[in-house]
């Protein structure tokens, strides 16, 4: 049994932990072994946290024993992506800035992981302060696709998708600030969720009040991501959006597979010029799929401003605003994508950066607009299945049946900055494989406050063409 322990889910970890069939040392244990395996050749991590981890487990070992009250994570290895404060443990940020950083409290949402009874085990790699949709760092190198090691896992919370799909633990904690949990998810083959601006707060931004990027789940199932976000949701007086709302009520299990009435809108092209056409198929399979269960499924055709340039100017502006200072002292040593992203935002005036807001609104209101018509949309999570693990943002070509960019924007995480902007929940499940074996995924994006609809229709999908038995070669 102790061979596959690595393969169960959160769920059943916690459930057999609770039963007393499962001893959380043992599982712990399991799963830094196979970290230890994995990590030469996959390099998903950048802190192993194995004495806290083994530390913790045995606590928690104790406590089932004594029959204390037990946490819905009780005894569960989580992982953390090196964004996170961390008491005890480094958070770099993927950056040499921050090589030596050890802080001396915990985010929020770490300390609401171990109120829930997870396991820390490690941090996840990032790119340099998550900046780019591709996992490579300085500090840490490169992160490959457990599917295929020559191949990105995507970004920037790519260390946590790959470790979910190959086994190095089955939950891990991301950030998205312009698709950074859904296409790492969608390119390694597993469950994000990016909810809903205000579900689960955000601490570590700088601008809360104009704040796009959030804190989500990468799970291999749709529960297993409902159920993190179930802990990890809920008010914080350090994030004004989160304390505007009652908590949500997750949940975390569904069984009726049908969807009479429900009313879905599929969009294959936003910034995007073009769709690998296996990415395209994979896309309709999953609409047929939900037409077959009852939903009304159709195109959505018309034109809509998906402010790809505005977009750019806040993000990039933005960049310049945090990470601009760092320079002087630290240039020769940042990755030189961040830095061309600075040079870019110092470019833009207050003007020019008011306009994109503004854009942002009308975005919103365009987005608003079609859930007058629809209760869901449908897209590919990205319109392409893979880039190579080498990829050098702004450097490199996407070439997508026959069209090249070198903008990641368009030919990389078209079709998830939009919702960071939006504050709409978006939910990426996997969807098949392209030619070269490597993951599809398909994006559901809701109104707001909709996240328990996208994982009741995610699960749909799960239970009609599952995908947690897969496993990536050679893990």
């Amino acid at each position: 049994m102790t061979d596959d322990l690595h393969w169960l889910s959160a769920t059943e970890v916690a459930a057999r932990i609770r039963s007393g069939a499962l001893s959380p040392v043992d599982y712990t244990q399991a799963i830094l072994d196979r970290i230890d395996a994995l990590q030469p050749r996959l390099n998903c991590f950048a802190t192993v946290a194995a004495e806290p981890a083994l530390a913790a487990a045995k606590q928690a070992e104790a406590a089932a024993r004594r029959g204390e009250p037990l946490g819905p994570l009780h005894g569960v290895a989580v992982h953390v992506k090196d964004l996170f404060d961390t008491a005890g443990i480094r958070t770099a940020h993927g950056s040499a800035i921050y090589a030596d950083n050890v802080p001396s409290r915990d985010n929020v949402l770490v300390e609401r992981l171990k109120a829930a009874g997870a396991i820390v085990i490690g941090k996840t790699t990032t790119p340099e302060f998550g900046h780019k949709g591709i996992t490579d760092s300085p500090l840490f190198g490169i992160t490959r696709n457990p599917w295929n090691p020559e191949f990105s896992t995507g970004g920037s919370s790519g260390g946590a998708a790959g470790a979910v799909a190959s086994g190095q633990g089955p939950l891990g904690l991301g950030t998205d600030g312009a698709g950074s949990v859904r296409v790492p998810a969608a390119a390694c083959g597993v469950v994000g969720h990016k909810p809903t601006l205000g579900l689960v707060p955000f601490e570590q931004t700088s601008d809360s009040f104009a704040n796009y990027a959030y804190a989500g789940p990468l799970a291999r199932t749709v529960a297993d991501a409902a159920l993190l976000t179930r802990v990890l949701a809920g008010p914080f007086d350090g994030d004004p959006w989160s304390v505007q709302h009652l908590p949500l009520q997750i949940d975390t299990s569904w069984h009726e597979t049908r969807l009479n009435g429900l009313r879905i809108g599929i969009i294959m092209r936003m910034a995007n010029v073009a769709v690998d056409p296996d990415v395209a198929a994979a896309c309709e399979r999953s609409a047929a799929l939900l037409r077959e269960q009852g939903a009304f499924v159709e195109d959505i055709n018309e034109t809509i401003d998906w402010i790809e340039p505005a977009g750019r100017v806040m993000y990039m502006g933005g960049q310049a605003a945090s990470y601009g200072g760092f320079e002087a002292e630290w240039g020769d040593k940042m990755d030189p994508s961040i830095r061309r992203f600075i040079a870019e935002g110092r470019k833009h005036t207050l003007l020019e950066y008011r306009h994109a807001q503004f854009a942002r609104t009308r975005l919103y209101r365009a987005v608003q607009q079609l859930f007058t018509r629809y209760d869901m949309l449908l897209t590919p999570t990205m319109p392409t299945a893979g880039l190579p693990a080498d990829f050098q943002v702004g450097e490199d070509d996407i070439t997508i049946d026959g069209q090249t960019t070198q903008s990641t924007r368009i030919g990389w995480s078209a079709c998830v900055y939009p919702f960071n902007l939006t504050g709409h929940p978006a939910l990426t499940v996997p969807s098949g494989f392209d030619r070269r074996g490597l993951p599809t995924g398909v994006q559901l994006v809701g109104r707001w406050w909709a996240d328990n609809e996208l994982f009741r229709v995610g699960s749909v999908l799960e239970q009609l063409a599952p995908w947690a038995q897969h496993r990536p070669p050679q893990t």
